[in-house]
Parts: C-alpha cells; sequence; structure tokens
C-alpha cells in the first residue's frame, strides 16, 4: 500500500502543540504546579483524552503515526499489526489501524480475572502473535513503566514488537533507559531482554518552545520549565511545592 498523502512531522508537531494547548490537552502552571499520584508537583499536565472530542485533532494524529509507520516502510510488512495501550491508546491505536487496513489488538495493564483472563484483546485466548510485527500505540510517555510493560506482554505472546509511538513525550530521563532494558520496569525488577525504539509525535521541549513562540508559555517561566526534564523528582520542593 502506497500512501496518497505526504506529511510533514515538523508540522503536525507543531500542530499538535498549539491544538493541545488551546483546548487544555496540555496545561503549563510552573507558578501552581499539578500534584501528580506520584506525590510530586510539576509545572505541567497532559490530558490527551481531549483530543478525542475533536474530530480533525483525531485525524492529525493518526496522519502523524501513519507517516512514521510510512517513513519506515512498516505499510508493507504483511504481519503488521497495530496494538492499543488500555486504555488512552485504544482509540488513536484503532484509527490508525484503520487507517493502514492492519489488525488492531489492545493490552490490558494486567489479565481480567474472570472470564477468558486476557490481557491482549483481540486475538483468542488460546492463539499467540507468533509471526506478527506490532506497533505498539500510547499517547503519553511519562515514566514509561506501563508502556513497557505493554511491550512485555506482546513479546510474552510471541510477538515481535520493536517500537512504541506515543502523541506526547516529556522527555524524562527514565524511559529510554527502561525501553533499552537498562533499567526494570516494575518493582518485581522485570527488564527488556532487547530494545524497544520510543519516536513521539511531540516532544516536552518542542511544546515549551511552541508555546513561547505563540505566546501561550511566558518566555520568563522557559528556564525553570526546561530544568524540571532533568529535576523532575525534586523540582517541586526545589520551587517550594512539597506535599
Amino acid at each position: 500500500m502506497v500512501p496518497e498523502e505526504r506529511f510533514n512531522s515538523k508540522e503536525i508537531s507543531k500542530a499538535i502543540a498549539l491544538a493541545g494547548l488551546k483546548i487544555g490537552a496540555v496545561k503549563i502552571r510552573p507558578e501552581d504546579p499539578f500534584l501528580w499520584a506520584s506525590g510530586t508537583y510539576n509545572p505541567i499536565y497532559n490530558d490527551n483524552r481531549r483530543f478525542l472530542f475533536y474530530p480533525a485533532y483525531r485525524e492529525l494524529i493518526t496522519n502523524g503515526f501513519a507517516e512514521i509507520i510510512y517513513k519506515l516502510g512498516l505499510h508493507t510488512n504483511p504481519n503488521l499489526v497495530i496494538a492499543g495501550t488500555s486504555t488512552a491508546g485504544i482509540p488513536h491505536g484503532s484509527a490508525l489501524a484503520t487507517k493502514l487496513h492492519v489488525p488492531f489488538i489492545y493490552i490490558r495493564d494486567k489479565p481480567k480475572d474472570h472470564g477468558l483472563k486476557n490481557q491482549i484483546e483481540g486475538i483468542d485466548v488460546d492463539e499467540d502473535l507468533k509471526g506478527y510485527h506490532v506497533v505498539l500505540i500510547e499517547d503519553l510517555i511519562s515514566t514509561g513503566g506501563s508502556s513497557v510493560a505493554a511491550i512485555a506482554a506482546i513479546r510474552n505472546a510471541s510477538g515481535s514488537c520493536n517500537l512504541c509511538l506515543s502523541i506526547f513525550n516529556y522527555g524524562l530521563p527514565n524511559p529510554p533507559k527502561m525501553f533499552n532494558g537498562d533499567i526494570p520496569y516494575n518493582e518485581k525488577g522485570d527488564r527488556l531482554q532487547s530494545p524497544c525504539e520510543i519516536t513521539s509525535l511531540l516532544y516536552y521541549p518542542k511544546l515549551i518552545s511552541i508555546g513561547i513562540e505563540k505566546g501561550l508559555v511566558s518566555k520568563n517561566h522557559e528556564k525553570t520549565l526546561l530544568e524540571w526534564m532533568s529535576n523532575q523528582p525534586h523540582w517541586g520542593e526545589n520551587h517550594g511545592f512539597v506535599r
């Protein structure tokens, strides 16, 4: 299959950044930071589910993912499968699979405790993914643990998964180490046995740059916003925000 469209990834990154800031899918508040589930205060909060409400933005994201697939030549693989993480990766993964006319599955964070006890939905409980090349779709790469666990689940089902695509990536230092198998992705100490590549449509530094350029983020906050990337666990307390 040869794509009819030709997408420009830089333009897509910029469009997603502007759309996210406009509709509140991305909120930047260094002076009134957000308390994350981890217990730390952070100057950004991302809610990519907001994009689902807008057909044009859903299509923008689908086209961005498709561009990557086309550029890598993966659309020519007859055994290509698109997988979405549960739940935020499901709608975008499904849309991409429909565009590419390939199978779609989704990965639960853990097997169900009832019925067939599936963790991978879309294949029968007695089937596996042997012979299939799976591309995982995530909405967000933050700590990286849940994404890597989904990759491990695919590989445990005999599937090949060497690429994870996400809408947004905070650019924090630990996720690349998890995706490379250098550090564990869970508390049990499990690691990937071989690396998996991460590619995202929009990265945090690009978001900040575009936000400042368009006057949606204050230039006065640039230093502290970029400092957050290298010091995320302690950024809040260093700026006087302690739980």
